[in-house]
């Protein structure tokens, strides 16, 4: 929540994280993401002598980039945090709850090795009870004071409960053990590095899936949903990450992931390397047989727009128009080569071309990759937009996003288009 600032999904480019960061001071476990301290020791003897208390552009990029990353962990734990209590409640609660009651099962499934830290979390309760701290009466319970640690004691003392559920307990307890690095760097405000961070998304992400997150949880499509991206990424629409340039875009999301088993690819540009250069015409074949839709606009290799283009870009003349003919001639043969060309056209647009897009959908989501163009920049050279678009897991207001933005300009070109023959 790469993709692309906050990272959704991980990777390079992007908005790594920031929104995170306004979580509540309380995290799992005890986790506190307050403020982050980089003064150095001061030299003796200067204590209110002129000693320099202002923090340089260095350090205030250090201390946001550790909050970034910080913040980041701290929704992951969160998220873990909250199904591992969901979990260990609805399988020990029935068989406890009965005989000991409500306030003391808890107590009671912890037994004698766990008398010690459940008394404290009943004790931490009862403080937060008197101060105030309860503001959700869902959350006047011992369970809710218990952290990973000890939700992951009471589920291994209690396995056989758990086993009908779950596969694999040493890959649950694999993915804790990564999550515990994690967990005490956040809640002592160490620096956290981009590995460990990686590391926590990734036992995370396996960790929803084994405990069932449900549809909220990451997946493992194309551009997976991202659990930053889940909770905060309406924040910047629909757009997933952003990249400086198409070679960064692609070592986070190759041609291969990106229109990998696409069930609809609309493309408007004036070339369309990105597609034509970097997707074999046999891969695009069978992409077609298995169902796909393909509409390709390029620009009028003979226009007046390609021209202009050349000069803007210091090209000889006719070099640009060569290579939009060359891309035209090899997606023919890809159309020609099928059993059934009518899923695969090819149309040609004489306009100013404004940006390039590419508009893939699944069965069940949507992806687009969209760079405007510069005067003085080639398309692999520009900003890159990824949007996440179709039928997303979760909900957002469309009318916020702009993957439907660039829907309905290709359309508006599509229909002033001309087909190739």
């Amino acid at each position: 929540m790469s993709s692309g600032g906050l990272e959704l999904p991980p990777g390079d480019g992007g908005h790594e994280g920031g929104p995170a960061a306004d979580a509540p001071g309380g995290g799992p476990g005890g986790v506190a993401t307050g403020a982050v301290s980089l003064a150095g020791p001061a030299t003796a003897g200067t204590a209110g002598t002129g000693v320099e208390l202002d923090w340089g552009a260095d350090a205030w990029t250090e201390v946001r980039t550790r909050a970034q990353r910080a913040g980041r962990a701290y929704i992951w734990l969160n998220l873990i945090e909250q199904r591992l209590r969901a979990v260990v409640g609805a399988v020990l609660r029935p068989i406890y709850e009965p005989v000991h009651g409500e306030d003391d099962w808890v107590v009671a499934a912890a037994g004698p090795a766990g008398q010690e830290w459940v008394q404290r979390a009943v004790a931490v309760r009862e403080v937060s009870r008197r101060k105030g701290y309860l503001l959700d009466p869902a959350d006047d319970n011992v369970l809710s004071f218990l952290t990973l640690p000890q939700l992951r004691e009471l589920m291994v003392q209690h396995w056989p409960c758990f086993e009908p559920y779950f596969d694999d307990r040493r890959e649950i307890e694999l993915a804790l053990d990564e999550l515990e690095v994690t967990r005490n760097v956040v809640s002592r405000n160490r620096a956290l590095s981009r590995a460990v961070l990686s590391q926590a998304e990734r036992a995370s992400a396996r960790l929803l899936e084994v405990l069932g997150g449900g549809a909220g949880s990451p997946s493992a499509e194309r551009l997976p949903i991202d659990a930053v991206e889940d909770l905060v990424g309406d924040r910047y629409a629909d757009v997933v990450s952003v990249h400086p340039d198409r070679v960064r875009l692609q070592r986070q999301l190759p041609a291969e992931d990106l229109f990998g088993g696409a069930r609809r690819l609309d493309a408007i540009g004036i070339g369309l390397n990105l597609l034509v250069q970097n997707y074999s015409g046999r891969r695009l074949v069978r992409l077609v047989e298995a169902g796909c839709r393909v509409r390709l606009l390029f620009l009028n290799p003979a226009s007046s727009a390609v021209k202009r283009r050349e000069r803007e870009l210091g090209l000889r003349k006719g070099e640009l128009s060569r290579s939009v003919e060359m891309n035209i001639l090899h997606v023919r043969r890809v159309r020609a080569g099928l059993r059934d060309p009518s899923g695969f056209a090819i149309h040609v647009f004489d306009e100013t071309p404004r940006f390039t897009a590419y508009l893939v959908e699944g069965e069940s989501s949507g992806i687009a990759v969209v760079q405007s163009y510069l005067r003085r920049a080639r398309g692999m050279e520009a900003p890159v937009l990824v949007l996440r678009g179709g039928g997303r897991s979760v909900t957002r207001d469309v009318d916020h996003g702009l993957f439907p933005t660039y829907r309905e300009e290709f359309e508006s070109v599509w229909e002033d288009s001309r087909p190739v023959s």
